[in-house]
């Protein structure tokens, strides 16, 4: 195995969590405030259900697909009302905002053990979030080498293109790099068909995966121990 010279990261429900904005509490209140009612015990399934708009996207970055998606949400909890699209709009600007997630408490360790070895670190993320903002909010500044959206990229994971960005900034060839996410299909497959390395990150309990050569961990604190 190529020794390890760059990790990089996925962002969401990978270094940070959505907070009660993006739960179904909060989708709730959201359509309250335009007179929308749903059901918050339905939003799981609905964010399941609405995955076919995401899946259908492609590897172009389009807002109006995250719009989209995040409406079919609000539909799938109950929602019905012209308003439906104005409040998906104002989720997905929320969305941006680092104020709505906390770190998962694994980050800054993790990270820290890392840098001590010498590794460079960066992000990869399918956002539209102002980087820049992302690593102030949570004091990360000064600790990433690269970081890479798909919103500035017009590319999102999977594409080989996002991951060669990263790669660029780093300066580290492929074979030295580990892309580690909670997606196999956008953080792990797309890192490997670029010539990385991928771990996959499941924090619900181990997932099963269609590569034996891919490791499985539940949490950041077992990074280390896969990769060293």
């Amino acid at each position: 195995m190529s020794p390890t010279e760059a990790v990089f990261f996925d962002v969401d429900f990978t270094l940070i969590h959505p907070g009660r904005r993006f739960q179904g509490p909060g989708y709730a209140d959201s359509c309250a405030q335009h007179g929308i009612t749903v059901d918050p015990a339905r939003f799981e399934a609905a964010v399941a259900g609405a995955a076919t708009v995401l899946e259908a996207a492609g590897h172009t970055y389009d807002g109006e697909v995250f719009v989209r998606y995040t409406a079919r949400i609000i539909e799938l909890m109950g929602g019905e009302s012209p308003a439906v699209e104005t409040v998906a709009r104002e989720l997905y600007d929320a969305w941006a905002d680092p104020a709505h997630f906390d770190l998962y408490d694994d980050v800054r360790e993790t990270l820290g053990e890392l840098i001590a070895r010498g590794v460079r670190l960066g992000i990869i993320t399918n956002s539209h979030r102002c980087l820049r903002s992302f690593q102030s909010h949570f004091a990360l500044d000064g600790l990433l080498a690269a970081a890479v959206s798909s919103s500035a990229l017009g590319v999102m994971k999977p594409d080989p293109r996002i991951f060669r960005e990263a790669l660029e900034q780093v300066g580290v060839e492929a074979a030295h790099a580990v892309m580690v996410g909670d997606s196999f299909t956008h953080d792990v497959a797309g890192a490997i068909g670029t010539g990385m390395r991928g771990v996959l990150l499941a924090r619900n309990g181990p997932a099963a995966v269609p590569r034996d050569d891919v490791p499985v961990i539940t949490s950041l604190r077992e990074l280390t121990d896969v990769l060293f």
